[in-house]
């Protein structure tokens, strides 16, 4: 069982660049982990909202193995505590299967992703920046794994 994060888009500050890279060593010690990156589409200018979301949509799917549970990180999607986060993530991984969380780009996901997708999940309902997301996101699967082994780093 392995957890991948997918994004769209390489980090380009290197301050939180550096942060992801911290946490993803941490997170290697509970969980095998990776960060997977799609390249940003070359002329994205010149597409429209749907086209990108499509062509972005046809990246992703072909990143994500056909027996993986797709969960993607959205603006509409359930919420949770830390606590209850980390009791989602324990029966995900009990499970067996692989996990990939997406940040879509810019402007979401298509209507392919969202139909390959089994679940959707947000970290709040305030926005933050697909960069942002990826360290905050990054911290809370360190979390989780901590409160699962019952490490003092979360508290309550």
């Amino acid at each position: 069982m392995k957890i991948s994060l997918l994004v769209v888009g390489k980090t380009t500050d290197a301050r939180l660049q550096a942060l992801i890279e911290e946490y993803q060593k941490r997170l290697v010690h509970y969980v095998p982990f990776e960060l997977k990156v799609i390249p940003e589409l070359r002329n994205a200018k010149n597409l429209s909202m749907d086209e990108q979301k499509q062509r972005e949509g046809e990246q992703i799917l072909a990143m994500a193995d056909a027996g993986s549970r797709l969960i993607l990180l959205d603006e509409h999607g359930k919420e949770y505590r830390s606590v209850d986060f980390a009791a989602q993530l324990n029966k995900w991984m009990s499970a067996g299967r692989n996990l990939i969380f997406v940040v879509g780009g810019p402007y979401g996901f298509s209507e392919d992703v969202y139909s390959r997708a089994e679940s959707k999940i947000s970290l709040s309902q305030m926005t933050f920046s697909h960069q942002m997301i990826r360290l905050l996101f990054v911290e809370q699967i360190y979390r989780a794994c901590t409160i699962l082994r019952g490490e003092p780093y979360h508290h309550e």
